[in-house]
């Protein structure tokens, strides 16, 4: 794939399509190589360590922004030092590009 996923704009998934299969998530994977493809390729994880609980909220608060921009939504569990977010696309119950765009981006926000 040529296309640089975190450049690329989340589109609504109405649903009616079908996911992602483990293969076609492979392939997305290596722009979003840090995180790992969980229950036979129905969403994806990836757990990100800081300082402090501050850090942590700062981060899932970017997260958030981020997330209202794009319209899909990723589910995250934080505490003091860390922050886990999950992508994955409810309506099909499974991965969708959507899913490896927002990592894509989420990866970006990181390294700022």
């Amino acid at each position: 794939m040529s296309e640089n996923l975190a450049e690329k704009t989340c589109v609504p998934c109405r649903g009616g399509v079908s996911p992602l299969t483990m293969a076609e998530a492979r392939k997305l994977l290596y722009q979003a190589s840090s995180w790992t493809i969980a229950d036979d390729a129905s969403r994806i994880v990836r757990t990100f360590r800081f300082e402090n609980f501050k850090e942590a909220m700062a981060f899932v608060n970017k997260i958030g922004e981020l997330s209202e921009t794009e319209g899909h939504h990723p589910d995250i569990a934080f505490g003091w030092g860390y922050a886990t977010v999950t992508m994955q696309t409810h309506k099909i119950k499974g991965l969708h590009e959507n899913d490896f765009i927002m990592a894509a981006k989420i990866d970006r926000l990181s390294e700022q």
